[in-house]
């Protein structure tokens, strides 16, 4: 199963998030629900460096499937709405899929 944890502040803030592990739904290369996750993550950390001027880090694992990304200062508008519709799309898919996907909010 694919967990991602998004870390929020008690202001309503995100500090970053974490992602980790396989979806299971299928074989590697398979995997629609892996896919559908690593294409939306992916596009969201393309579009933090093409459309805004945020500041963050990105640390990637690919062979035990992890990528963790901190914002070191806070997000920007436009920041804020990525990481928006990231959101949407990653419980969209949960809705759907939630053997295979947990989205986690925790409090930090």
């Amino acid at each position: 199963m694919t967990k991602i944890t998004f870390y929020q502040r008690e202001d309503g803030s995100f500090q970053g998030f974490d992602s980790s592990d396989h979806a299971g739904y299928a074989e590697e290369g398979q995997d629609i629900v892996c896919s559908a996750v690593s294409a939306l993550v992916i596009n969201f950390v393309n579009s933090l460096e093409e459309f805004t001027d945020d500041h963050y880090q990105v640390d990637v694992d690919q062979q035990n499937a992890k990528i963790n990304v901190i914002f070191t200062e806070e997000l920007s508008n436009e920041g804020s709405l990525l990481l928006k519709s990231l959101i949407l799309g990653l419980t969209s898919i949960e809705e759907d899929h939630g053997q295979y996907l947990d989205v986690i909010f925790e409090e930090v």
